[in-house]
């Protein structure tokens, strides 16, 4: 901006310049005075003055240009006392945007009629585009706040999403567990949970709520309380468990947990449309015996110690919390020593590489294959050739992994 106005000045062979800035109050917010003049926090004083009874207020005011042939006789120049510099000729014009006000361009000379009305047009041309300049940047500066503020609700969002999962994993003698979460930027609603059962029974449910940003992170939460608590037999909101289980948690709690949630959320929330892939399981550590519900999940896997697909655990039901009394099934499985439970959300199968091609099903199942080690190294093998597909691509969706590997016979 200094040498915009460095350059009008020479043009116009003017001595001295100014820029005021404006906020959207008329007031200034900076000052920009030609190169050989002093710092403008030494006239920090005067400027207020001048804005509020000189040329500058009185331009500020009719928003038209102010020129002035001989100050002596002009009562709208601003006579200041002390003033090593004396003008005789002025020359100021608004800086315009639209209707908005954002400065204003003033030239001085120490001799009077120094300014031609010749001068006027192009002045006028400098300030409009100095307008359309600092209306941009203004504009840019708006958006860049929003965007950080955007950012920080983001961030808050997914540090409540991530604090929904568990800090810590329950421990079941005899087996090995993993779990990995990587978010995707955009807030969404992928969760898992691992959490221990009365009868030394253990919880696992992986999900993955519709939709995106903050509806889907609340309806994660909801989700993953739900199915606690209804797998814990309690009522929640009139909804009371009469299952002939509700004494005692068994391998057939997965089905009620499951339905009673599907009720919850479809007869309270079914408004907002809002639902879930849910594959919740409760599992037996002593006997590797596997009680489970899947609403419309991707196929949880079991793998041998090769990594060979022994059994795909597929849907039992219709997607989670869409419809009232839907109808699920239970399903049954066992692990054997040896042999991994591995689940997913779609984030996996569908990660895009750079020019649009899913990651894909074909694709994870090869990275399946092989020797599977421990259940860290299991998902830290899938994590990164999923990542390593996307190709520097930013996630569309979370990354969310779980393994129980049941270790094998001493």
């Amino acid at each position: 901006m200094r040498r915009v106005l460095d350059r009008v000045a020479a043009i116009a062979h003017a001595d001295k310049g100014s820029i005021f800035l404006l906020d959207i109050h008329g007031h200034i917010e900076a000052a920009i005075l030609t190169r050989q003049d002093a710092d403008p926090l030494s006239h920090a004083h005067l400027l207020d003055t001048v804005l509020d009874r000189g040329l500058a207020g009185w331009v500020r005011q009719h928003r038209q240009v102010g020129w002035i042939r001989d100050t002596a006789d002009d009562p709208r120049w601003l006579h200041l006392p002390d003033q090593p510099y004396v003008a005789r000729s002025a020359l100021s014009v608004p800086i315009l945007h639209g209707d908005n006000l954002l400065g204003l361009l003033t030239l001085l000379h120490s001799q009077p009629d120094w300014f031609e009305a010749a001068t006027i047009p192009a002045l006028e041309a400098t300030a409009n585009h100095i307008g359309l300049v600092l209306d941009n940047a203004r504009l840019y500066s708006t958006l860049e706040r929003y965007s950080r503020a955007l950012d920080n609700e983001l961030a808050k969002g997914r540090r409540m999403q991530v604090n929904f999962l568990p800090s810590q994993l329950p421990a079941a003698p005899g087996w090995d567990i993993a779990v990995q979460f990587q978010p995707a930027r955009e807030l969404s609603g992928d969760f898992y949970d691992l959490f221990a059962l009365p009868g030394d029974r253990l919880g696992i449910a992986i999900a993955d709520v519709c939709d995106k940003g903050a509806g889907a992170a609340l309806f994660m939460g909801l989700f993953r309380s739900l199915i606690r608590i209804f797998s814990g037999q309690t009522a929640l909101a009139g909804l009371t468990l009469n299952s002939p289980t509700a004494n005692a948690p068994t391998t057939d709690s997965p089905l009620e947990a499951v339905r009673l949630t599907n009720d919850y959320v479809a007869r309270n929330h079914g408004d907002l449309v809002m639902f879930a892939t849910l594959f919740f399981g409760v599992l037996d550590p002593a006997t590797g015996k596997l009680a489970y519900v899947s609403g419309g999940h991707e196929p949880v896997l079991i793998l041998s110690p090769t990594g060979k697909i022994r059994a795909e655990l597929s849907s039992t039901g219709p997607i989670v919390g869409a419809l009232p009394e839907a109808e699920f099934d239970i399903g049954r499985a066992t692990l054997a020593p040896g042999e991994t439970l591995f689940g997913y959300t779609d984030g996996v199968p569908e990660a895009r590489a750079p020019d649009g091609q899913f990651l894909g099903r074909e694709v994870l199942l090869n990275i399946l294959a092989g020797r599977i080690g421990t259940a860290s190294e299991l998902l830290a093998r899938v994590a990164a050739r999923t990542i390593a597909h996307a190709g520097g691509r930013a996630q569309s969706d979370d990354i969310t992994l779980v393994a129980l590997r049941r270790l094998p016979s001493p």
